[in-house]
């Protein structure tokens, strides 16, 4: 799918005149699947930040090329196959979920003329480990997003816990991030429940819910975390939930249901919060709402992480002029070298070219017009990729999975 973010009638030029004022951008995410709805707001962001250039860049016009993929690593790197070979774009922006991030990743290696910049993909693998030079993502990833939610839990009396999760690796990275400081501070998340991506049917995992936990943490995202909370409500379940970065985004809190009333003070974490008061934040906002009417009453998760990841690859272009010669040498020392102060605190990335940033600790709150929202309770600032542990101990924890960390007794 083809869409010209400079204005419409460019659209009608052709010619050789046209193609060297032209830079046309790869620009990835979900349209399809369990996250359609967070895939049509990362779209936004990233036209929101085009649009604050007067879709210019680097002293070209900038077209995205946009494609589709459905949450799936095959389909993700398909969609950007096409993009690099067949659509020839020098730059992709994307993908949205956390397996698609590792996959790009990795297919990035085989395209070193090719600039790669995440979407909003949190899997810590995409960046740690074995690192692509030409991916970069300014986001920070799934794990920093709930570095210091352990304790807060632990501050409103959730000693134990039951995990609802699905069952790939942005999930994987968020509960180490919480379990890392929850474990260590006496914790116990007594059992695990891994899902499949787009799970429908949640009976048998609400079936196995035990009476005597404090509180259930759930890291389901989309219309998974729809489905969840709907069947949970019907199956008169009532304990609190402590909530991964996506599951009480505003993908999920606008959803209609009586179990959303019980959403409110559900604790959170993330890289961005509704309620961030700041001018930047609020221009951020206003931007949003005035561009996107159809959109959400707050910018998601999703659309801030694609604004903040097309930003930077936009002002890396003014930084060189639109120079992309010599394998794009002095392109990616401009997007190395990038921090600017984002609608969410400063955007930087490290020696891994993942992002290091603040996460924020909020639980949801109910606006006057009733809307749902996500209210900062603390900041966490400048959170590194080893969760503020030393390189060598978060490298004896390794990263996230299925079972790592454990502290079921």
């Amino acid at each position: 799918m083809r869409t010209m973010v400079a204005a419409a009638t460019a659209a009608a030029f052709t010619g050789s005149a046209w193609a060297q004022d032209t830079l046309k951008i790869g620009l990835l995410a979900t349209l399809e699947g369990p996250f359609a709805a967070p895939g049509q707001d990362s779209m936004r962001g990233a036209d929101l930040a085009l649009k604050q250039k007067n879709g210019m860049a680097g002293g070209k016009k900038i077209e995205f090329i946009k494609a589709s993929s459905d949450a799936t690593p095959d389909k993700a790197v398909a969609a950007t196959r096409k993009l690099v070979e067949q659509d020839k774009t020098p730059i992709v922006i994307g993908p949205l979920s956390g397996d698609e991030g590792i996959a790009v990743k990795n297919y990035a290696k085989t395209q070193p003329n090719v600039t790669f910049v995440n979407g909003s993909s949190g899997a810590q693998a995409a960046t740690w480990g074995d690192p692509a030079p030409n991916f970069y993502r300014f986001n920070t990833e799934g794990a920093q997003w709930m570095v210091g939610l352990g304790e807060h839990a632990l501050a409103k009396g959730y000693k134990r816990t039951f995990l609802i999760a699905e069952d790939y690796g942005f999930p994987y990275s968020q509960v180490q991030g919480f379990m890392a400081s929850y474990c260590a501070k006496g914790g116990k998340v007594i059992d695990k429940a891994w899902v499949p991506l787009g799970t429908k049917d949640y009976s048998s995992v609400i079936a196995r819910i035990p009476k005597d936990v404090d509180a259930l943490l759930v890291v389901l995202g989309g219309s998974d975390a729809v489905n969840f909370l709907t069947q949970y409500e019907q199956a008169g379940g009532n304990k609190p939930m402590i909530g991964g970065s996506i599951t009480v985004d505003q993908t999920v809190l606008n959803y209609k249901g009586k179990r959303r009333e019980s959403l409110l003070g559900t604790a959170s974490a993330g890289p961005m919060a509704d309620s961030i008061d700041t001018p930047e934040w609020k221009k951020f906002v206003a931007d949003y709402k005035a561009t996107f009417k159809d959109g959400f009453p707050s910018p998601s998760l999703f659309a801030y992480l694609y604004y903040i990841n097309t930003k930077a690859t936009l002002d890396a272009l003014d930084a060189v002029k639109g120079d992309l010669s010599n394998g794009q040498k002095a392109y990616r020392e401009a997007l190395q070298k990038t921090n600017f102060k984002g609608p969410a605190g400063t955007v930087k990335i490290d020696d891994n070219r993942n992002g290091v940033g603040p996460t924020y600790i909020t639980e949801v709150a109910k606006a006057p017009d009733g809307s749902f929202y996500n209210k900062v309770v603390k900041v966490v600032p400048d959170v590194t990729q080893t969760l503020g542990l030393p390189k060598e101990q978060f490298m004896k924890m390794g990263l996230g999975s299925r079972d790592v960390p454990d502290c079921r007794k």
